[in-house]
């Protein structure tokens, strides 16, 4: 991942990292400082070990970066890592994102300051410091989740010198956000609030809306080594959401045959999505002597959702429902779930320290995180009210008749870990962790009807080898499991309808070679992920089918496995005034030992099988303080139909940018100008096969942004 960074702003850096640098330091160079440099990531559970030294693969993207590249949702930093491709990212509404080839579960796959939160929401990011990417399976920090990492967020805390600063950011066409950040300390006291305010006006149309964040931080230190912190944020947005076009019959559309600015959800009575979010914790750092600290923390997050959409699906004329007509039409519905409340409660108690223990120097940790996670939900609509068309021209009534139930969700978990880092040596380190999860869900629907209830328990080890071959160089391997726990569907055609599917383990190992040291740093990862496969089987010949009835009853079971085997890349140079960095992902995601032989060997939807992603910073001598800035990203084929049978084709986009540092009057200027994709390329972004349904998203059209920071 590529942090580009000034000398101008390195005093505003330092000072929202604690460091305190004067403000009057000149500015001259842009560097890019990549995952792969001294920064560490708590979410990857070793403390402040630097990412160089740790045997894992992990990025850390700092706000600075989202700045340079113009980034503000969760969605857009696919652009920054070539292990991150987009997942489902309809504009208005929550985000998904893939790591490794695998969809990050909004649900049990994001951590706010290392507590987990829930992503079925825009969670906003101008409160937020960094945020941290594991990759790969994440059993010892996650008691279930997706296999491909944990994404944590980290909260602005105060800093250790005062600091205020403002910003105003326009993005074409009408876009205008105004941002708000101040921090002061008086001896042992500190605060600091962040506040932003933005107009949403994007390049797709009949998508206006607006957001706002207030969040506030404070944080008291005694001499004893204790610490306090507390820290709240509210936050709302509200707009339309954009649908996905889709194939047209058997036929993939061009894409430079589609306007991107055209948004099917533009009917007159066509409502915004909104999302209020309300979160706050407390978190007690006690240090005890030298070697241990203690640390307590809490959390709660509760969401309020009204999820609207006038929503395409499927084509009822030519009897196919997972994609639109050959004509161009399509069966338009109105889908309304109001007053939607996701509540996450959590606690966590750890302790870690240092130990000398058979001769050998152990650095470890304990704890324990409850978790509780509800979701109340009302009834819904979700009625056909006619035929839309793909130009957007359609209109058709509303019916917001609530004819349809919905599914209210309870869940409490109870995790138990211990991690430990041995030095074996000088050059030497063996690292282990183990977490055992006791897991109790239930859920019902609306009206009272088909509850389930199931409790399980699992434990989740990893375990990792490291050698220091040199004080620059690294290499390492590491075996690990994950766990995702699922309940078949309550309904009569299957004949475990109601019950709890045995915990699916995912495996993974990896390989991976670091070095750091000088103008090049580089680093290789080596990987493989197995996930067991849910399918619904036949009863009467064990195969796998997409569709099962109460006079063909099913049976909900894994079915094989999906394989995913890659190599990731990383590389930083830099020469004088010129920095590069480039990252790539080459997968090989494959479906394996399925009853169904004709599965084996297909790809899965929506997975390119590479990714490229490259940053530069070029220094202008002439004129101290100016940095030239590209991003430039490429993506192969995506599959669009799980048969195979229809891919997108590849795609490249080409963004440009500067940034201007200045001090003067007492003040720090920072102006950023940019342009995305700048040859204006159509392509499709990404085909993801969601509710049963293949969609297509294309690539957002040539677009200008101007900012200004200014730091007092």
């Amino acid at each position: 991942m590529s942090i580009f960074k000034s000398t101008a702003l390195a005093a505003a850096a330092a000072t929202a990292l604690g460091a305190g640098a004067a403000l009057a330091q000149p500015a001259q160079t842009v560097t890019i400082t990549g995952s792969n440099t001294a920064n560490s990531a708590g979410i990857a559970g070793f403390g402040n070990m630097p990412l160089a030294r740790s045997p894992l693969s992990a990025t850390v993207i700092s706000a600075s970066q989202l700045q340079d590249a113009g980034i503000a949702s969760l969605a857009d930093i696919t652009r920054l890592d070539a292990g991150i491709t987009d997942a489902y990212n309809a504009p208005g509404y929550w985000g998904q994102v893939a790591v490794r080839g695998y969809t990050l579960d909004n649900r049990f796959n994001f951590r706010r300051d290392g507590l987990p939160v829930n992503a079925e929401t825009v969670l906003p990011t101008a409160n937020k410091s960094a945020l941290e990417l594991l990759k790969g399976i994440s059993g010892i920090q996650a008691g279930t989740s997706s296999p491909g990492g944990l994404l944590n967020l980290v909260v602005k805390r105060p800093t250790a010198r005062d600091l205020t600063r403002g910003g105003a950011e326009w993005v074409q066409p009408g876009t205008l956000a105004l941002e708000a950040d101040v921090s002061r300390r008086d001896g042992a006291i500190a605060w600091r609030l962040n506040a932003n305010g933005t107009r949403l006006d994007p390049a797709t149309r009949d998508s206006r809306g607006s957001s706002h964040l207030l969040a506030l931080a404070g944080e008291w230190t005694a001499a004893s080594g204790t610490r306090l912190e507390l820290e709240a944020e509210t936050n709302r947005q509200s707009q339309p959401s954009t649908p996905g076009f889709s194939l047209l019959g058997g036929r993939l559309p061009d894409a430079g045959d589609i306007d991107p600015r055209l948004n099917l959800n533009n009917q007159p009575w066509t409502l915004p999505v909104v999302f209020e979010g309300r979160t706050a914790s407390v978190r007690l750092t006690q240090a005890l002597g030298d070697s241990l600290e203690f640390v307590a923390q809490a959390m709660q997050q509760r969401l309020r959702t009204d999820d609207r959409i006038a929503f395409p699906y499927g084509c009822d004329a030519e009897g196919v429902y997972d994609r639109y007509c050959s004509d161009g039409s399509f069966d338009l519905y109105d889908f309304r779930s109001e007053g939607e409340r996701r509540t996450t409660t959590s606690g966590d108690l750890a302790l870690s320290g240092r130990s000398l223990l058979g001769g050998l120097r152990h650095h470890w940790s304990v704890g324990v995180l409850a978790t509780r996670h509800e979701a109340r939900f009302n009834r819904q609509a979700y009625n056909y009210v006619g035929v839309g068309r793909i130009d957007g021209t359609a209109r058709v009534p509303p019916d917001p008749a609530l004819t349809d139930e919905n599914t209210n969700r309870d869940e409490r978990s109870l995790e138990w870990r211990l991690q430990d880092r041995v030095e074996l040596g000088t050059a030497w380190q063996l690292w282990a962790g183990l977490r055992h999860t006791r897991l109790q869900r239930e859920a019902v629907r609306t009206d009272g009807s088909r509850p389930t209830d199931y409790t399980q328990g699992f434990t989740t080890p990893w375990l990792a080898l490291s050698w220091q071959a040199t004080p620059a160089l690294m290499a390492y391997a590491s075996v690990g499991q994950g766990v995702e726990s699922e309940v078949a569907p309550n309904r009569a055609r299957y004949t475990n309808a109601g019950q709890a599917l045995p915990a699916l383990k995912s495996r993974q190992w990896e390989a991976g070679v670091k070095q750091r040291g000088g103008a090049l740093h580089w680093q290789l990862a080596l990987f493989e992920i197995l996930r067991p496969v849910w399918s619904d089987v036949r009863s009467t010949d064990g195969l796998p089918t997409d569709s099962c009835s109460n006079a063909l009853p099913c049976t909900r079971r894994a079915d094989g496995e999906a394989r995913h085997r890659g190599l990731e890349a990383e590389a930083e140079w830099r020469a004088g005034a010129l920095n590069l960095r480039g990252s790539g992902l080459w997968l090989q995601p494959r479906r394996t030992g399925s009853a169904d032989t004709a599965r084996n060997g297909l790809q899965p939807t929506n997975v390119p099988t590479r990714s490229l992603k490259m940053q530069a910073a070029w220094n202008v001598a002439a004129q101290p303080g100016l940095a030239l800035l590209a991003f430039a990203s490429h993506e192969g084929p995506r599959q669009v139909l799980a048969d195979n049978r229809v891919a997108t084709d590849g795609w490249t986009r080409l963004d440009l940018g500067l940034r201007y540092a200045v001090a003067a009057g007492g003040a720090r200027w920072v102006w950023r100008a940019g342009i995305d994709n700048v040859a204006d390329q159509r392509a499709w972004k990404e085909a993801p096969f969601q509710f049963g349904h293949a969609y297509l998203y294309p690539l957002a059209p040539r677009t200008l942004r101007l900012a200004l920071d200014l730091t007092l």
